[in-house]
């Protein structure tokens, strides 16, 4: 595997945990307090009282997905394996930055009950449209790692995607949602620039979508306008749920320069700030590169090493990409 393969896992997994950590302090703030307030760089304590460079449950479960990727290997993914590891991370602090959860949502909470109480994976996830928060959207970026996603068609890469969300969120909206999003990372992974790589998803994507999914499609009129990075600010919104995060993360990822104003462009939106943080953050990583993320925010990230370890371990058990 040659250097900038192996940064693709380092950027995605470093890059989300950034982001994530960076927007922790100021979740559920208001986009007015960040104009009086605004982050630019790790800050600690705050709405969730955690040291500076702590990351939430955004990053757990992104690690607890890349960690089930490694581990099933190359043909499979294991969906029992990974309600396993939610579960162990919310009874028991797994892949925590120190060994507590302190943040979770409640459809993602309730979903676990769900599997713990051995309702099957595909199950578990909340189907009503109330139930479309953004916990699937802020963990799903490692499967465009995997092989099966990358060498399967457009419709099964959706049922791929529908799999793998359903653990915690199984409404159909849902999936649209983190598919929309894992397209967009799969033209990054291939040397498109942010600005062609949505071009790619409003001109291409659209067209091959499922019945099911493309039922959805009117839902995400501001995802799919070309005109995005035109958007005013005022008419982004920045809450949790899915929608309004995919449209969030993408506006912020076409009006970036690099890494870091991309991302503190995302938090001091406000409100959701973690995961527009996160979900932008991967993105963002993985356009830029670990390289381009800020030096002094890495060495303050919780327990870089073992994420790195993490990616590492997810680079040599996935195909690289061609």
């Amino acid at each position: 595997m040659n250097t900038s393969q192996w940064n693709h896992y380092q950027s995605l997994l470093l890059g989300v945990a950034v982001g994530d950590a960076l927007g922790v302090p100021v979740e559920f703030e208001s986009r007015a307090r960040r104009r009086i307030d605004p982050v630019v760089t790790m800050r600690g304590y705050g709405t969730h009282n955690q040291p500076s460079g702590t990351w939430s449950d955004d990053s757990s479960l992104t690690f607890c997905l890349a960690e089930s990727i490694s581990q099933a290997g190359a043909d499979a993914i294991d969906l029992q394996e990974l309600s396993r590891r939610f579960i162990n991370w919310l009874d028991s602090g797994y892949w925590t930055p120190h060994g507590q959860v302190f943040d979770v949502g409640v459809a993602t909470r309730t979903a676990i009950g769900q599997l713990r109480a051995g309702v099957e994976p595909e199950q578990a996830g909340g189907k009503r449209e109330y139930d479309n928060g953004n916990g699937a959207l802020m963990r799903i970026l490692p499967l465009i790692f995997h092989p099966l996603w990358q060498t399967a068609s457009p419709a099964d890469r959706q049922q791929l995607t529908h799999r793998v969300c359903s653990l915690t969120h199984g409404h159909v909206r849902s999936t649209l949602a983190c598919y929309f999003y894992l397209e967009i990372a799969w033209g990054l992974l291939q040397g498109l620039n942010p600005d062609q790589a949505h071009e790619r998803l409003y001109r291409e994507i659209p067209a091959a979508l499922i019945p099911t999914l493309a039922k959805e499609i009117e839902h995400f009129a501001k995802v799919l306008d070309e005109h995005l990075a035109l958007i005013p600010q005022q008419d982004m919104q920045s809450t949790g749920y899915v929608v309004h995060t995919l449209e969030a993360a993408l506006w912020c990822l076409l009006r970036g320069e690099w890494y870091a104003d991309t991302v503190l462009t995302a938090v001091n939106l406000g409100d959701d700030s973690d995961t527009t943080g996160a979900v932008t953050g991967g993105l963002a990583g993985l356009y830029y590169g670990v390289e381009n993320i800020p030096t002094d925010w890495l060495n303050t990230l919780v327990r870089r090493a073992d994420i790195e370890a993490l990616a590492e371990q997810l680079a040599n058990s996935c195909t690289p990409t061609q």
